[in-house]
């Protein structure tokens, strides 16, 4: 059983999918890969192009759309040695070998061995770039593949040419080699690009296969596949929690690092909720299924971690429009060094061979990997650290910040609100009474020290919330408020008359300070918003060392504090929870939204965070400048190889005896895609 089956199947589906016409996604050389947006190959980080509409479903049965031989990785390592196998003798027969020492006795037929074993290599070993070739060609999108298949067609035509002819030298020692050397590079990219991606499927991993449930009084194990909400599953010491739930019964330690990168185990006991993948640690536990399947929280995590990985960054969009310029400028090029050649009066085998040199040299399958292999690798591994990339431009605009606004409540405070004094008990009744209604903080703060305290409360009709304020309702037929009235205390009105005055404290986060120190290291101020009291506010802000603060800003006036911020120049990042941050959010350069806040909230961020932790926003910020870093060293490895290699492969120090084959121009460009991958894959292993 694939233990992804169950969240998201169309991430792996091998089956045409009916989009009504929309764009399938494939990848030319692995053309069971779909997707319903672009991004990359999951087996050999080649962009995936786009099949249209009605096409897209009349392909799905037929051959390029089939795994055959030669897609999957093992395969290129087995087609090259056959290649190779088969080169070999092609290359005594050469007039290669003849430069070297080497002459063997022609026999009957030897003439036409070159002939029958590079046929061999090239519709055999050579197919697989032919028909991804076709595919790219179909879409639109000539690349890679496309060079490489002109390359070695342009070697094999000549080459059967000068065969029939019967006078001249033929290329088929230049069209073996570069085939054979072409499929153990594409070997060699592909296992890089496989260590380096996997991302969705790391995370299906966290799951299990199976789960112990309880039914009828008896437990008997099951597939994940057939769990139902309502289930009650039996959680053992050491092993995952199969689907998101709530603990009926037991109490135990939970190590939940897959949602929150942090490995300290958590305290969990009756009444608590659990997420899917999480291990449980030495207490058994009883869980009762609330989510299963896409609802589940993991399966919102991989759909942001594909969503993430199929947008684009600027760099990539640059990186996506130069891999396809230098296509092009292959072809000119290619062309004109042919021209040139013939004219210098080199001869047509010297020219052909030239062609072929500059075709597979400029070939930009590095220059399309150097961006998109990060941006996966820096996808995944704000994953692993509890950051939920929405978008790429989201974490791109991350490295620009200079100013973090947060919200007060919930982000630098602990949002957990107690009483320290009341005028009354009647006042402190009222109020819970009122606030039995409300999910906010302080409203539960009251709730709890009016139920701790016994004290009766009342029936609540036509509850209002009032936004920034507070909260009202009707009491035995009188209108009761409860909330701020320009004050640091909560006043309790009834009737337009204050019964009394209940005051709240809310301590600051540990976190917080640790977070704000690092952020200052960083030369990036810090601000907060909040809707208390001044003298709360600054407070908080004392306390903090915050650079800047709002007080007194109600739900709608919050996005012109980002607005005004904005105004003088700076790049302003907002961290809310709530509602009433969701303009704020969108406003900001960057939203952050806090993982346990609403719906709302989180789907006007760009980046969301698993843990309410203000810490893990210099984790964005490290991430964002590691991954910009990163982008900007493979640009170089990928566009200098192409800037250097072109020219020689074009022939212009053949003056001074220095020539680039085909074959070693083969070696070469699958050098530079390892490098850049292997470059992209030590973002791994950095520090956030």
């Amino acid at each position: 059983m694939d233990c992804c089956d169950h969240i998201k199947p169309e991430l792996k589906s091998t089956e045409p999918h009916n989009h009504g016409g929309a764009v399938l996604y494939t990848c030319p050389m692995h053309p069971e890969i779909k997707r319903d947006k672009p991004g990359m190959c999951p087996e050999c980080g080649m962009a995936l192009v786009p099949v249209k509409g009605k096409k897209a479903h009349e392909h799905g049965s037929h051959d390029d759309f089939n795994k055959h031989a030669g897609h999957k990785t093992t395969s290129f390592l087995t087609k090259f040695w056959i290649a190779l196998v088969l080169t070999i003798p092609i290359f005594l027969y050469s007039e290669m070998a003849g430069l070297v020492g080497i002459h063997l006795p022609a026999f009957s037929g030897s003439i036409y061995l070159q002939l029958i074993l590079g046929s061999i290599i090239y519709f055999y070993c050579g197919w697989i770039f032919l028909a991804s070739a076709y595919r790219e060609l179909r879409a639109r999108l000539p690349g890679m593949m496309t060079l490489i298949a002109l390359a070695v067609t342009s070697a094999y035509i000549f080459s059967v040419w000068t065969v029939i002819r019967g006078t001249g030298n033929n290329l088929f020692w230049e069209l073996s080699s570069l085939i054979a050397i072409m499929l153990l590079g594409h070997w060699i990219e592909m296992k890089s690009v496989q260590g380096a991606q996997g991302a969705l499927k790391e995370l299906a991993k966290l799951l299990p296969d199976k789960a112990e449930v309880i039914r009828g009084g008896k437990t008997e194990i099951i597939s994940i596949n057939d769990l139902k909400v309502g289930d009650i599953v039996l959680v053992k010491p050491g092993s995952k929690v199969p689907a998101d739930g709530k603990i009926i019964d037991g109490k135990s330690d939970l190590n939940e690092s897959i949602i929150t990168g942090e490995s300290k185990p958590v305290s969990k006991q009756q009444g608590d909720e659990v997420i899917a993948g999480s291990i449980n640690g030495d207490g058994s536990l009883k869980v009762e299924i609330v989510k299963i399947g896409e609802a589940t929280f993991l399966a919102g995590v991989m759909r942001l971690v594909a969503d993430a990985q199929a947008s684009k960054s600027r760099l990539q969009m640059l990186s996506d429009r130069a891999a396809l310029w230098l296509t092009v400028i292959a072809i000119i090029a290619g062309g004109t060094t042919f021209g040139a050649w013939i004219f210098v009066g080199a001869g047509i085998v010297i020219a052909v061979e030239r062609l072929v040199a500059v075709l597979v040299i400029t070939c930009p399958h590095a220059l399309g990997l150097a961006i998109p292999l990060v941006a996966s690798i820096s996808t995944t591994k704000a994953a692993q650290n509890g950051l939920l990339i929405k978008n790429r431009l989201a974490l791109e605009s991350a490295r620009t910040i200079d100013t973090i606004l947060f919200d007060k409540t919930g982000t630098l405070t602990e949002a957990k609100f107690k009483v320290t004094k009341s005028t009354s008990d009647e006042a402190l009744a009222l109020g819970a009474s009122v606030n039995t209604h409300s999910e906010h903080p302080i409203a539960k703060a009251i709730v709890e020290e009016a139920q701790s305290r016994s004290l009766k409360l009342h029936d609540v009709a036509d509850f209002k919330r009032v936004p920034g304020r507070g909260a009202e309702g009707i009491i035995a037929g009188v209108r009761v408020f409860v909330g701020t009235k320009g004050g640091d205390d909560i006043v309790v009105e009834r009737d337009g008359q204050i019964v009394g005055t209940i005051s709240v404290a809310d301590a600051v986060r540990p976190e917080s300070k640790e977070a704000i120190a690092h952020l200052k290291e960083s030369d990036i101020k810090v601000a907060m918003i909040t809707g208390d009291s001044e003298e709360t506010a600054k407070r908080v802000a004392g306390e903090l060392g915050l650079d800047e603060y709002f007080a007194r800003v109600l739900p709608e006036d919050k996005v012109k504090k980002v607005r005004e911020l904005q105004s003088r120049g700076r790049k302003v990042a907002m961290v809310g929870d709530g509602v009433n941050d969701a303009p704020a959010l969108t406003q900001a350069d960057l939203g952050i939204a806090i993982g346990a806040g609403t719906n709302v909230a989180i789907e006007s961020a760009g980046i969301i965070l698993v843990r309410n932790d203000p810490r893990d926003i210099v984790k964005i910020i490290n991430l964002s400048r590691m991954t910009y870093r990163k982008m900007i060293q493979n640009l170089f490895w990928a566009t200098g190889y192409n800037v250097i290699a072109l020219p020689l492969a074009a022939g212009v120090l053949a003056y001074k005896g220095i020539i680039l084959q085909p074959a070693l121009a083969a070696a070469f460009m699958s050098v530079s895609t390892v490098i850049v991958a292997f470059n992209a894959v030590l973002l791994k292993r950095a520090k956030l």
